[in-house]
């Protein structure tokens, strides 16, 4: 019996240490993997002609629950060009979606307009919600070239609440939570643009 428990507990270390070693593996796959995506989208709302900088490598970690939606500190990446800050990606968090958080990643340049917005996460309903996915619609497209100047300002909502922005068809709250989360980012961006362009790279978030 002696004999037999310590061969079991022989056989539970190495595949402890098996697994450890799998998810230390798994661990680094999946980071080079989001790191790979980050860069994709940050090009994508980013024009590489207005920057001559890895946007990755410039990053700097921002907190406002009331204009990014969480009390969690954020990344934000800021594209410079000959040392100077010409524009920054912010990420977001829309917390009043349909199904829970919509967190989303706005591309501004120096004069506060947006040049890009990309959908990080979500779990909105396929087939409604989820046309916040470039790949299943161009709507995130749509607040290209926008700019608010003011939290009231009326067109920055959906078309069913009195604003320019469409909504899906069967689905309004979706977009609302997605408009408000992208107005809020820039306004917060329009008050704080100064500091956030020439922050110098320094970022710690909690990924959780």
């Amino acid at each position: 019996m002696l004999k037999n428990g310590l061969l079991l507990g022989l056989f539970a270390l190495l595949c402890t240490g098996l697994v450890a070693v799998v998810n230390q593996l798994t661990f680094a796959k999946i980071k080079q993997q989001e790191q790979i995506e980050l860069s994709r989208v940050l090009h994508q709302i980013i024009p590489d002609g207005i920057h001559d900088n890895e946007l990755t490598e410039h990053c700097i970690t921002i907190q406002n629950s009331d204009f990014l939606g969480t009390t969690k500190p954020l990344p934000a990446y800021i594209a410079t060009r000959n040392g100077d800050g010409v524009a920054i990606a912010i990420e977001a968090v829309a917390p009043d979606g349909y199904n829970g958080n919509i967190k989303v990643i706005i591309g501004l340049n120096k004069a506060g307009e947006v040049l890009g917005v990309r959908t990080l996460s979500h779990q909105e309903t396929p087939g409604l919600g989820d046309k916040i996915e470039l790949r299943k619609s161009d709507w995130v497209t749509k607040f290209n070239g926008l700019s608010v100047s003011s939290e009231k300002e009326k067109r920055w909502h959906v078309k069913k609440d009195g604003g320019e922005i469409d909504q899906f068809t069967g689905a309004t709250i979706t977009p609302r939570a997605y408009v408000k989360a992208v107005k809020l980012a820039t306004l917060y961006f329009n008050q704080h643009k100064q500091e956030l362009l020439s922050a110098p790279a320094s970022c710690e978030v909690d990924d959780e």
